[in-house]
Parts: C-alpha cells; structure tokens; sequence
C-alpha cells in the first residue's frame, strides 16, 4: 500500500516537514509557491517547484493563483500520478506526534462511536474533553444547540481519518480570541463519527484515493477553502470522516486573528444556507463559489477522474 503525504510551504523545511520526510512507510510531496526559498531541499522526500507546477499542468496553475494554499490540489494529483493509495494532507505548522500514521485505519472495517445528530451538521470538537470549542467552519449558529447524547457503538469501513491536534486546536477566530485555547485531547474519546455532514481540515488527514476526484481545497473563499471542500466530499460520496485522536502537536505559523476573522466571514454567513443546499445536490456548492474556483475545481476533477480510473483499469 503506497500511502503519499502532501503539503504546500512558503518557508524552508521546518520541524514537522523534517520529521514527515522521514515517516516510516510514507512518501513526502511538497508543494512550492512563488514565495517559497528557491534552495528549498528534502533528504527524502519530492519537491514541487512552481515552475514543474505550470509545466505538469498548466491551466490548473493559472486558475488556482500563487501565493495560496490551495496550491496543495496539485499535490493531490501528483500523488494519484505516483500511485497513491492513501493521501495524508498536512501542515508544515503541525508536529508528528511519534505514533503519526501508524494507527491507520483507512480500509479497516473497525468499532466507532456514531453520533446520530440530526442538525444540518455535526461539531466534531464538542465531542472531545473540550466541549467549550468547536471545529473551524461550523456553523457558528448551530454551537449552542450542539448536542451528544444520541450515540450508538457500531462497525465503519473508514475512508476518511481526520485525526485531532493537540496544542494550538484548529478553531475559529471567534472561538481562539475568547479561550486561547492550548489542548491535550483525550484519547478515549475516540474515534467516532456521525450520520450527519461534519468539518474536517486539510492539516492532518489522511484519504482513500478514490474519493479524491471530489475533494478539492476551493480558492477564492478564505478560510474555509479545505471546510467547504470536505462538506462537498461528504455531499458527492456520502462518506463520513472518522474522527480519530490527536496525532499531531500544532506549532501555528504567525496569525493575525482579526485578519483570520475577516476570512473566516463568509463561512460564518454562508456555510449554513450552503449545508441546506448541498443536501439536495453537492454542485448547489458552486452558487456560493466565485465563477474561477469552479473552473479550478472541475479541472481538477476531470484530471483526477483519469487517475483514479486508470488505476482501476491497470
């Protein structure tokens, strides 16, 4: 099983693309970017630069932009091109706990918690020991009627891991400014999943190949590229993330809160009305998609689509 790490860096190789470089049964792919130091060097691993980038495809490159994080697509794809079968999506920010990737569970059938919510979506931080926070681009006017009573325990064949993150959580603006919050999570509570659509981020989860021709960090939508992305996995595939514990300790880059905030707006206004839309059909996402990150995205796809398809035919 070849299981591919993917990541996108403006800086030169830090603590945690040092230690992902050097994850036993992993392959490291690191995205460039213009800002990115030209003398950007791995021991192990695959270093993207932009111009591989344009060259290997081109028009994908010009809609996605520089200088943004979902230059990361692109590593997408060029993992499915080295024969990937399961992706790990991280940050450079995020340290490796030592057990990082060796509780694997994608492709296993295994016991979890089901929350059976019955909101538009499920809070999967609320769920943890720290009840007071919730999940970057929840609805933020869903998080006083978060409730986890109604759980049952039954069996998953888990196709998405989205494992926690100790440290610096990865929440809101809103939810940082009031609690600063530094985490410990607890591992017994994990993992679990729901029936209902739930936030998972782009900074430490790992992904069955074949659902990625519908997973796809959008640009042109702030801080909730990688969110909207995931609810629109979730809406196409009808696969739920399984939440499993903390595998990473996260170091965040340098923020700006109040900037955080500004680009965290549109999901605060938006991810409600666009959970109720894409209940119907996963494409009402792009009525609430500025006109080039749809393009971006079904480029993406159809370059993905063959991929996937000419690993099932080999």
């Amino acid at each position: 099983m070849k299981k591919i790490i993917v990541t996108t860096t403006i800086n030169h190789p830090t603590e945690a693309i040092e230690l992902f470089d050097s994850a036993e049964g992993f392959e490291l792919v690191v995205i460039g970017d213009k800002k990115t130091p030209t003398d950007y060097k791995l021991r192990r691993g695959t270093y993207i630069t932009p111009d591989d980038q344009e060259k290997r495809y081109p028009r994908l490159s010009q809609l996605l932009g520089w200088n943004c994080i979902q230059r990361r697509n692109i590593g997408f794809l060029v993992a499915l091109e080295m024969g990937a079968d399961i992706i790990a999506t991280v940050d450079d920010d995020n340290v490796p706990h030592p057990n990082w990737g060796r509780d694997l569970l994608i492709g296993r059938s295994v016991p979890v918690r089901q929350y059976r919510c019955t909101a538009a979506a499920f809070d999967p931080v609320g769920a943890s020991n720290y009840p007071n926070l919730w999940h970057r681009g929840f609805p933020i006017q869903l998080v006083a009627a978060r409730d986890y009573s109604d759980h049952v325990k039954t069996v998953d064949t888990v196709r998405i891991q989205a494992d926690f993150w100790d440290g610096d959580p990865d929440v809101d603006a809103i939810c940082r400014m009031i609690h600063q919050p530094v985490c410990r999570f607890d591992s017994a509570a994990f993992p679990f999943t729901s029936r209902c659509i739930a936030p998972f981020n782009s900074q430490n989860t790992f992904i069955d190949f074949r659902l990625m021709p519908d997973y796809f960090m959008f640009p042109g939508i702030g801080r909730m590229d990688d969110i909207w992305g995931a609810y629109y996995l979730q809406a196409a595939t009808g696969v739920r993330p399984v939440f499993c514990h903390a595998s990473v300790v996260q170091r965040r880059n340098v923020h700006d809160l109040t900037n955080d905030f500004s680009l965290e707006v549109i999901g605060y206004e938006r991810t409600l009305p666009l959970l109720g839309s894409i209940a119907d059909d996963a494409r009402n996402m792009f009525a609430y998609l500025p006109g080039a990150a749809v393009a971006a995205f079904l480029e993406y796809q159809e370059i993905a689509r063959s991929l996937v398809a000419r690993r099932a035919q080999a």
